[in-house]
């Protein structure tokens, strides 16, 4: 498995590139690359030239997170405002725009059936649940305190959660939090499940395997990549190789390769069976902010987003 650079677009927006996912293609279009800044914008791109296809505004603080829709119509983005705006993709008409507490709208992700949007809850310590048919407000996952702690321990109010994933199936959300936790819970019964041990600093990004719907992959600012089982509450493997914060994971469609951002300003491929690093890419200057997977099949694509204002995208056999 390898990575080759394919294009790169410096100055793709004004200011940091915080957030980047994949548009699933339509009959009428093919897959978009979707980015968010902190110059307060999301903005499309079609590969494999990264044709700017428009720009969106709505938000008035920098955008933290991005998410698509199954179907290929409808986007989210997540805001330091503290607005979740969803959108048609081709239109960019405004579908809904939720709105939060200050610092309560971290990372989003729509879940596999289209048919529920979560939302990383941060200073709240839960995850938020809304229904995309309604765009009401469905559930409120709340993270548990640790046995034994008051209400009013410091402890107990980190469970800042900063990032969300849906199982393949649908069945289960992972969140991770400031302190290291990572949390599952049964997304059916709206209930807690248990804890995931092993990183004792912030998790800014979990995946599942889109073929093994057990194994979860995390990145934390430890600058290690950790392995679950999420049923079976174990850790299979840990990945070490970034020389700082890992802030980005995602895996690729075939379930062979991961592929991480981090702050040491690298992408890193690895191999899942082999549980190491294959590949380090170095086009950008500054924190690699997020890294995508295009969904389906061949020819692969990874694209990455950064501090440095730029979008990269890859080449992935």
């Amino acid at each position: 498995m390898k990575l080759a650079g394919l294009k790169s677009i410096e100055d793709a927006h004004e200011e940091s590139v915080w957030a980047v996912t994949w548009v699933p293609s339509t009959e009428t279009r093919p897959a978009l690359l979707l980015t968010g800044s902190l110059d307060e914008t999301v903005r499309l791109w079609q590969p494999d030239e990264l044709v700017n296809r428009g720009k969106m505004t709505g938000h008035c603080l920098g955008v933290a997170s991005v998410a698509a829709h199954p179907s290929g119509h409808i986007a989210a983005s997540a805001s330091l405002d503290s607005f979740v705006r969803v959108f048609d993709v081709d239109s960019n008409n405004t579908i809904a725009s939720l709105e939060a507490p200050p610092s309560e709208v971290w990372q989003l992700r729509f879940n596999p059936q289209g048919t529920m949007l979560a939302v990383a809850g941060g200073g709240s310590a839960s995850v938020k649940i809304w229904d995309t048919t309604t765009w009401n407000l469905f559930a409120t996952l709340s993270i548990p305190r640790p046995e034994g702690t008051k209400p009013t321990d410091k402890s107990s109010s980190k469970k800042f959660v900063l990032s969300v994933a849906w199982s393949p199936d649908g069945r289960r959300i992972a969140c991770g939090s400031m302190d290291g936790t990572v949390s599952v819970f049964d997304a059916d019964r709206g209930k807690f499940l248990h804890h995931l041990e092993g990183h004792f600093m912030p998790v800014r990004s979990l995946v599942f395997s889109p073929v093994e719907p057990r194994l979860l992959f995390t990145g934390s600012d430890d600058t290690h990549v950790h392995m679950y089982d999420a049923e079976g509450k174990t850790l299979v493997g840990a990945m070490s190789g970034h020389a700082s914060w890992v802030l980005s994971v995602d895996v690729s469609t075939d379930g062979a390769a991961l592929a991480t951002g981090s702050s040491d300003r690298t992408v890193r491929l690895w191999d899942i069976n082999m549980r190491g690093a294959v590949q380090t890419m170095s086009n950008h200057t500054d924190q690699v902010w997020g890294v995508a997977f295009r969904p389906g099949g061949m020819p692969g694509r990874l694209a990455s987003v950064s501090d440095d204002k730029s979008i990269s995208l890859y080449d992935y056999s």
